[in-house]
């Protein structure tokens, strides 16, 4: 079933168009987030569903009623602002009841839920607390509480973490996954973050400009990017023009750089009938050796190291091979970090190369 349905939306500002014709289906219970870059529409997007902003086109369905024409206030949804929006003279209890205040909800059920709702966030003890004596991470928690607590249809979710510092991040990360997965409400998410789309999501909408790139899950989007631009914004790709190519009964891509790499029917059929061709290498999928090393069955290719990005465990190389500028995330091994200078050799499977083909 279809918990909110995207028919055709567009908005227009005067004559500039945010959200080009989009349609969209998300499953009841499902995680939706819509990733792009500041500009892209999916704040916009967002702002439709939530009743804040009206399309200028189009038809946006929750459950299983219209919901253009109807107020915010009337959509019985849960929206999480960045800021939190609290009252600053309220205390804990008094922000998260708030939403229930119009809803003539009797004293006794509007005690029960927002105990219910403070203990989902695992916060009972700060009810009688004010915001100023909260952590961001714990105004974050209150701020959720407040939205679930009148039990809506859909969660809406507008960037809420994007004011944490980066550990808190990750912690309330995996705390608001798991609330929604207690609760199984619907739940919209926008972020930029692509860490936070790719370990939170059922399904991951991203979008560019104000169109809809690629939609369905991270793992299938992440593996199997079907542009240019999804492939570069998600993780960290090296991707080199290429032409389709045949050799020895193998079909396959052709790049100047690293020369003809053998692809399966299920990579080669991107690109028929598209007038340009990329090999995508994603950084984490190519290894460096030694330059010594023997042969071992894959694709490999001399490169020299120009400069090394320690990020602890993980390391971060930037190669040049025959001047092109390659990037790749290695783990630490006990034989270190290759240092800069170093001639190394780059190498990695074929079938870990993803093809992409797009109209000029």
């Amino acid at each position: 079933m279809s918990a909110v349905k995207l028919q055709n939306i567009v908005k227009k500002f005067g004559d500039f168009t945010a959200v080009h014709p989009m349609s969209l289906d998300l499953p009841e219970g499902s995680f939706v987030t819509l990733l792009g870059p500041s500009g892209c529409g999916k704040t916009t997007t967002l702002r439709m569903i939530a009743g804040l902003l009206d399309p200028s086109e189009g038809e946006i369905v929750v459950g299983d009623r219209k919901v253009n024409d109807i107020p915010i206030h009337k959509r019985n949804l849960g929206i999480v602002f960045q800021n939190y929006a609290l009252f600053p003279h309220k205390t804990v209890r008094e922000n998260v009841a708030f939403g229930l205040k119009y809803r003539k909800v009797s004293k006794a059920e509007v005690d029960r839920r927002v105990k219910e709702a403070l203990e989902l966030v695992q916060l009972p003890h700060l009810a009688e607390s004010y915001p100023k004596q909260l952590s961001g991470g714990q105004q974050q928690r209150i701020a959720l509480a407040r939205a679930i607590v009148i039990e809506p249809d859909v969660l809406l979710l507008d960037e809420p973490l994007s004011a944490l510092d980066a550990n808190l991040r990750e912690d309330m990360r995996v705390e608001l996954k798991r609330i929604q997965d207690q609760i199984g409400i619907t739940t919209v998410f926008v972020t930029h973050d692509q860490s936070e789309a790719l370990a939170m999501s059922d399904i991951l909408v991203v979008m560019s400009n104000g169109r809809v790139e690629q939609v369905g899950p991270p793992k299938e989007i992440y593996s199997n990017p079907n542009s240019r631009f999804v492939a570069d914004f998600l993780g960290t790709s090296n991707i080199l023009e290429a032409k389709a190519d045949n050799q020895a009964g193998q079909e396959g891509l052709t790049s100047e750089t690293i020369g003809f790499v053998p692809l399966p029917e299920e990579q080669m059929v991107k690109i028929r009938n598209r007038t340009k061709a990329y090999l995508v290498l994603r950084a984490e999928k190519i290894e460096l050796v030694e330059a010594s090393a023997q042969e071992d069955g894959r694709t490999a290719f001399e490169g020299k190291i120009e400069a090394v990005d320690y990020q602890g465990q993980l390391v971060r190389y930037f190669v040049d091979v025959k001047g092109v500028k390659f990037q790749v995330l290695n783990m630490l091994t006990s034989r270190g970090a290759f240092e800069e200078g170093e001639i190394v050799s780059v190498r990695f499977r074929n079938e870990d190369c993803v093809a992409i083909g797009e109209d000029a």
